[in-house]
């Protein structure tokens, strides 16, 4: 009889420690570590509350100008801050779809500051530094091996030392997630 009660108790208890899990909130990692491929750079994301997060990261960027008589190929460091605002997190989770390492749909605030080039044609126009701020909507996936992809978009206002200027943002990288 002993044994009934005690095989019940923990039977009860283990429903209520899967049902804790299942009520469990949904939210972003406090600290993620990435390593991008395609543009190299690191990454590191910290959040401060369920849905918001700070994006920053360094990396080196690549430049193309061209006009009838020149072309211009650039490699210039940047520091690129966002943030992001996760809006999807529980409909994702709700659909049974990933959110670990935030997996999810954001909108951020967006500022990138980009250093004069290390490599460029003295025949064409000095490539300077440059300061851009934006407005970007994005999604991030990471994926089950930490393999991570990322992909944002939209609208910006580029100031340089020759002019200001409208210009659109658009961002792919491809990378992975380190640490824990």
């Amino acid at each position: 009889m002993k044994k009934n009660y005690l095989f019940l108790l923990l039977s009860v208890l283990f429903i209520n420690v899967i049902n804790a899990q299942d009520d469990a909130p949904i939210a972003v990692v406090k600290h993620q570590f990435k390593i991008n491929l395609l543009l190299p750079g690191f990454v590191y994301e910290h959040g401060f509350n369920s849905k918001n997060t700070l994006y920053s990261e360094a990396s080196l960027g690549l430049g193309f100008q061209a006009n009838s008589s020149n072309s211009n190929f650039a490699i210039y460091p940047t520091i690129n801050e966002q943030f992001r605002h996760y809006y999807n997190l529980e409909k994702r989770a709700g659909k049974g779809k990933r959110t670990a390492r935030n997996s999810g749909n954001y909108l951020a605030a967006n500022a990138v500051y980009s250093f004069g080039s290390i490599s460029t044609n003295d025949n064409y126009r000095e490539a300077s530094s440059s300061f851009t701020l934006g407005a970007l909507w994005g999604l991030q996936r990471t994926y089950k091996g930490r393999f991570n992809l990322e992909f944002n978009a939209g609208p910006g206002v580029n100031f340089d030392e020759y002019d200001t200027e409208f210009v659109p943002i658009i961002n792919f990288t491809l990378g992975w997630v380190i640490g824990k």
